[in-house]
């Protein structure tokens, strides 16, 4: 049934790295498809199932004939010559590389994703969601028809041992980020671009500039989503500003270039539901309008938020420091003030000491908890004012995850009332 996995995997020892959601995954598809493998599990945590773990558990790489890893697993500082590493998409993208629509992008990936998806069941075609949004790829594999369109949202995280590519790629932007994963932002580049690296004759690329090709020296079929025009009411789309329309016209030429017309597709892009945590308008609670954009994990989405608004009085930045380069954020709230600025964590401080360089007239408030930073809000917000939460920087610091983050913020939102 999946011939090119199973062959692939056959008669060798097999190491799953990593015990989470996807490392349960594989392991399930190992047991009920290839039972008599030799198969074993490490993660740096001990549990129920894990062969081996502790703080050395990446040296068992080297006792199995092939590694199947999972995207959170760091190997950065790791000697892996001559280790054979492989992962979930690896192997999936193997098999069903020709139904397959991969998306990436450091920002926008889970938006276009959602609304390929959306446009491609709404237009009666048998769509699969899989990857980073949140559902493992072999957990759909048994669902898979030959009519079939996968709708891949991919991580750099898990294109970084990948040898195949999707049939059509839609590769968004690429900015500095998870440099903690990657160490380099020219390695996280590198496992962004292998979404296009592989790609035959047959196989299209949907890029915003062709640049990223010339870098590629690439000469793969592509389409410049940013040079697109399409008939569009851009008033009426259901998503917000312009990098927004970016991502609508990045879904309508990858349904094209699929071989779907984008006309007959563009009348469902107005029942698109937006994500959550993506610039959402929580509501106006004590005369102040509270917007979450907790995704917001780069200076470039916190700008491109604040230019989206037009009008922001409070804006909530910082939390884990990775290491981006803050100055682009810096340079354009320096040009376009914000009367209130607030900062949490290692992040928000070198936000703040790269502003207070700079002279800039904000007010530059830190605060150590969300509850803290509403507390300041109660005695300064005003009728009319707009509060947005765009962090640039990660939420590991303090959260589970980003979405953990935005609820908070929703919640002290919906509570919110001024100090009398």
């Amino acid at each position: 049934m999946f011939d090119l996995i199973l062959n692939r995997l056959k008669g060798k020892r097999i190491l799953v790295l990593g015990f989470g959601r996807e490392g349960r995954s594989t392991l399930r598809f190992l047991n009920q498809y290839l039972p008599d493998a030799a198969v074993a599990v490490a993660d740096k945590n001990e549990m129920e199932g894990v062969t081996h773990f502790g703080d050395h558990y990446l040296e068992a790489m080297r006792d199995y004939d092939i590694v199947i890893k999972t995207p959170g697993i760091s190997l950065k500082d790791v000697n892996i010559q001559g280790v054979e590493i492989t992962s979930q998409t690896d192997l999936f993208l193997r098999q069903f590389h020709s139904q397959t629509i991969g998306i990436s992008g450091t920002k926008g990936k889970s938006t276009t994703t959602s609304l390929i998806y959306h446009l491609l069941k709404a237009s009666g075609r048998d769509a699969i969601l899989t990857g980073n949004i949140g559902i493992p790829c072999f957990d759909v594999m048994e669902q898979i028809k030959p009519d079939s369109i996968v709708v891949y949202e991919l991580s750099a995280h898990q294109l970084e041992f990948v040898h195949n590519s999707p049939r059509v790629g839609v590769l968004l932007n690429v900015f500095e980020e998870h440099l903690d994963h990657f160490g380099t932002f020219e390695r996280y580049k590198y496992a962004k671009f292998n979404l296009l690296r592989f790609m035959g004759e047959e196989d299209f690329a949907v890029i915003h500039d062709t640049l990223l090709m010339d870098a590629l020296d690439m000469g793969v079929n592509n389409v410049v989503f940013s040079n697109m025009d399409f008939d569009l009411d851009e008033g009426a789309l259901p998503v917000l500003g312009a990098h927004n329309l970016l991502n609508v016209k990045a879904a309508l030429c990858a349904c094209e270039v699929y071989g779907i017309d984008a006309r007959e597709v563009i009348p469902h892009l107005y029942s698109f539901t937006p994500l959550e945590h993506r610039l959402q308008r929580v509501g106006c609670f004590g005369g102040v309008t509270f917007v979450n954009d907790s995704i917001s994990t780069i200076p470039q989405a916190a700008i491109a938020a604040c230019e989206t608004l037009g009008r922001v009085d409070f804006l909530l930045l910082g939390g884990l420091d990775r290491d981006i380069d803050y100055r682009p954020l810096a340079d354009y709230l320096a040009r376009h003030p914000v009367p209130h600025l607030l900062f949490t964590g290692k992040a928000g401080e070198r936000m703040r000491q790269l502003l207070q360089d700079k002279g800039v007239s904000s007010a530059l408030q830190c605060y150590a908890s969300m509850e803290e930073a509403f507390d300041y809000l109660r005695i300064n917000a005003q009728e009319g004012d707009v509060c947005l939460l765009s962090p640039a920087a990660s939420s590991y610091d303090q959260y589970k995850n980003f979405e953990e983050r935005g609820k908070k913020f929703m919640r002290l939102a919906q509570d919110f009332s001024p100090a009398s």
